[in-house]
């Protein structure tokens, strides 16, 4: 089997390249929806969730960051246009969301999807050994199931 520089096999880590993009895309698009709701939110609600959209769209954005770098470790090159955005992502697109059920339930939805790809890309990181993937997925999961739970929370009021 033919390894890389880092001693993971070529063609496994080409496919989690490959997912880790997917993410990537979908991030951007998570972001994007993170910084519209939070310009556009109205009502009682407006000086929490304002505040609340703000942490969490920096959090992604950094994120964003480190899903890039990941790919770049790995000997990939991390998609960086709209184009590809638009053509890997799976979230739904909020547009105009003001409403503030409508914006939380968004990021849920969104988190959720989240998820689905991580737990793809850590299944196939464990396979391999690819414990840089791994644990940056790991660490993803654990605090987004306790976003979701808040959010979750939040909405039952």
């Amino acid at each position: 089997m033919k390894t890389n520089i880092l001693g993971l096999p070529v063609k496994e880590t080409e496919l989690i390249i490959g997912e880790l993009n997917s993410l990537l895309s979908n991030y951007q698009v998570y972001y994007q929806n993170l910084r519209g709701i939070h310009w556009n939110i109205r009502g009682k609600r407006f000086f929490d969730l304002h505040v609340k959209f703000e942490e969490l769209y920096n959090d992604s954005q950094l994120k964003i960051d480190m899903i890039a770098e990941r790919v770049l470790t790995l000997g990939g090159t991390p998609l960086h246009t709209f184009e590809d955005y638009i053509k890997h992502n799976k979230l739904t697109v909020g547009k105009n969301i003001s409403n503030d059920e409508k914006a939380v339930q968004l990021i849920v939805n969104s988190l959720s999807h989240l998820l689905t790809i991580e737990r793809e890309i850590l299944n196939k990181s464990a396979e391999v050994n690819d414990e840089g993937s791994n644990a940056m997925m790991s660490d993803f999961i654990a605090e987004q199931e306790k976003t979701i739970w808040m959010m979750q929370a939040w909405l039952e009021e």
